[in-house]
């Protein structure tokens, strides 16, 4: 009699909008016996509580045992993470004044800090004098300051910038993530390591009653 197996995808973070946490929530399941794969989808992990934590890990070895428990005799084969997270996070679906005002902070923020930083780099090198004396040595005239040295630049600079970052307004340019994107998923991933890694440091355990 062939063995019953179970494959199993996990990722490492699931963010959740409910308490109770299932094993289909937080990874891909296949299975040929519709029956053990019901099951198995069926398994409860966690269920967080309203004063307790919004977050818990778990680890591959520990959903392997609580697959079997449930469906006893099958092969579990994990193709995925071998550590998961997973965070109980609140949505509102309104967004109020408070929210609206932190996102024109940020936007502010970012817009004057691009700006400072631009102006800087351009007062550090001097680029007015720069451009000054390239417009002399061509037409043999003093420059203005605005010139068409400075309008080509103007032009240009802003253009690099909306190719770099793929964006123009709220359209992207092409299908490939933006720097951005690139860095915050770089970043998401290191913190989801560290995390994992402090929590098998300070030996942490998930509680699945």
């Amino acid at each position: 009699m062939a063995q019953t197996t179970v494959y199993i995808k996990a990722e490492r973070n699931t963010q959740m909008q409910t308490d109770d946490v299932f094993l289909k929530d937080i990874a891909s399941l296949y299975c040929e016996d519709k029956a053990v794969l019901a099951k198995v989808k069926a398994v409860k992990l966690h269920t967080f509580h309203e004063k307790g934590k919004k977050r818990f890990f778990i680890s591959m070895t520990e959903v392997v045992r609580m697959i079997k428990e449930a469906a006893s005799g099958v092969e579990v084969e994990s193709i995925g993470e071998p550590d998961m997270i997973v965070e109980r996070v609140y949505v509102e679906k309104k967004k109020g004044a408070v929210e609206v005002l932190k996102i024109l902070i940020v936007a502010l923020v970012c817009f004057f800090g691009a700006s400072f930083t631009i102006m800087a780099f351009h007062n550090d090198i001097g680029i007015v004098d720069v451009f000054g004396k390239y417009y002399e040595l061509v037409t043999g005239k003093e420059s203005s300051g605005f010139t068409v040295l400075e309008v080509s630049y103007s032009i240009g600079l802003a253009a690099g910038i909306i190719l770099f970052f793929n964006h123009i307004g709220g359209r992207r340019i092409t299908k490939d993530p933006t720097p951005i994107e690139v860095e915050m998923a770089s970043y998401e991933e290191d913190v989801e390591k560290a995390l994992i890694k402090n929590a098998d440091r300070e030996g942490l355990e998930v509680d699945t009653k």
